[in-house]
């Protein structure tokens, strides 16, 4: 494999073909800063490390936050970006960057809207529960539900609009001018064979590092050992060339964990199962958080405990609740779900003692608050039913420190001359540590972020 490198030099090699705008990944933040792009007449090209794109979208639900949408409206839901904003800072106890929640809370609205009425694309508002955090139902997904699909209808929003998507193409260079500016990318074929293109502006939507290890040992040492369950291109890439280019980095003790991937299946189970009355309990027939806090923080949880297992338990209509959602039912098909008539073959089940657990579940019951502050909307009632689950490292949400424009800075806080980020390969609005992590705060930044990068580049290059 070639080297990950910065090359300084004042131009191309000869005969290098050249366009307005290079993105560097078509996950949703590249398509969608490729759709606004060709919507405004600029030619770019989307270069995608996979042979089909997908990216962290495709292994997510596909759940985009935002306040104040079309469908939002016309669904009578009452809601706003400073609501949606305050939600962001309380989520990440005020640490969230304010000028990108600011700014991405307004464009994530923009994106949505304008991929529904030019785009075909079509939202709708999850029902029946909120998502950690969120205090009106603002996850706005597409009729699958998955993230596969929101990946597909994008592909095909940007390909249809004029973009073009050159796949199994993985950038290993940047070239840069004694000006700072980037002047073009080398990117490698299968083969091993490196190609150029050369660019009059760059946009990073590529990666960020949870999947590489050593740099999660340096900078997110208590998911050492985590398993990964993002995307293998999320390797640091872009992290590693804005350490070459003197680029400031922020916020990079941010991820998002999830405290429910299903073991030994590999395989996310809903937190939607959590938040509506199900609980975690571990090897000793105890809970030991609240699980209603967030899915992020609760993969820290899980790994403290025995064997750093837990196992997921709900009842009967708990289950037919989450059988709505395509991941669950994923992780039934692999064989995740176990089923306990009542709490002697649930203990058994967990292998903890029987006494422990009917203790635990007795506080499982309405109008009493528990230990952790969690409070209950009724007692689970057998058969039983539980899920084995471990902590797993999903995406990281530090990276490239940006401008409200999504502009590179430098190290004395000025912008790079042509040099943008955004989602994964940017910083992101979770804060600096787990628990700041929102639900959707991914796609968030990588939806939004796409749409402000694009409209950067595009003001830049207007004759």
């Amino acid at each position: 494999m070639n080297p990950l490198r910065v090359v300084r030099a004042e131009s191309m090699p000869d005969d290098t073909p050249a366009v307005p705008v290079v993105i560097v990944g078509a996950g949703a933040c590249g398509l969608t800063a490729a759709t606004r792009l060709a919507d405004a007449g600029i030619a770019c090209v989307l270069l995608e490390r996979d042979a089909v794109p997908s990216g962290s979208t495709a292994l997510s639900s596909g759940f985009i936050p935002a306040a104040g949408t079309r469908v939002q409206r016309a669904l009578g839901i009452e809601d706003t970006r400073q609501t949606f904003a305050e939600d962001i800072q309380a989520k990440a106890h005020g640490d969230a960057a304010p000028h990108l929640v600011a700014a991405y809370s307004e464009a994530v609205v923009q994106a949505i809207d304008a991929l529904e009425e030019k785009h075909g694309l079509q939202f709708e508002v999850l029902d029946g529960f909120l998502y950690p955090g969120h205090r009106v139902r603002r996850m706005h997904a597409v009729a699958e539900r998955t993230g596969a699909a929101l990946m597909a209808q994008l592909e095909r929003a940007a390909s249809t609009a004029g973009a073009d998507i050159l796949t199994q193409a993985l950038v290993r260079e940047l070239w840069v001018d004694a000006a700072e500016r980037i002047v073009g990318v080398g990117y490698e074929r299968p083969d091993g064979h490196l190609e150029y293109l050369a660019c009059e502006a760059l946009v990073l939507a590529c990666n960020g590092y949870g999947g590489n290890a050593a740099m999660v040992r340096e900078l997110l040492p208590a998911m050492a050992e985590a398993i990964f369950a993002g995307h293998v291109g999320n390797d640091g890439s872009a992290l590693a060339w804005g350490r070459q280019l003197g680029a400031r980095a922020a916020d990079l003790g941010g991820y998002q964990g999830h405290g429910s991937w299903a073991v030994p299946q590999g395989a996310l189970m809903s937190w939607a199962v959590m938040m509506e009355g199900g609980v975690q309990i571990n090897a000793d027939g105890a809970r030991f958080h609240d699980e209603t806090l967030g899915y992020s923080e609760a993969a820290v949880h899980v790994l403290g405990q025995p064997g750093g297992v837990a196992w997921n338990v709900f009842d009967g209509p708990l289950l037919a609740m989450v059988r709505g959602f395509p991941d669950f039912v994923d992780a039934e098909k692999a064989g995740a779900l176990k089923s306990a008539t009542d709490e002697a073959a649930l203990a058994r089940t967990i292998g903890c003692a029987e006494d422990a657990l009917r203790a635990t579940l007795a506080r499982v019951a309405p109008g009493q608050p528990d230990g952790f502050g969690r409070s209950f909307k009724r007692a689970l009632q057998a058969p039983f039913y539980a899920v084995k689950v471990t902590g797993a490292l999903f995406h990281t949400q530090g990276g490239l420190d940006i401008d409200a424009d999504c502009r590179v800075l430098r190290q004395d806080g000025k912008p790079l001359p042509n040099l943008l980020a955004a989602g994964g390969a940017a910083r992101g609005v979770s804060g600096n540590a787990v628990w700041g992590y929102l639900s959707g705060n991914g796609l968030l930044s990588a939806v939004g972020g796409g749409w402000i990068a694009a409209g950067t580049v595009a003001a830049d290059l207007a004759p």
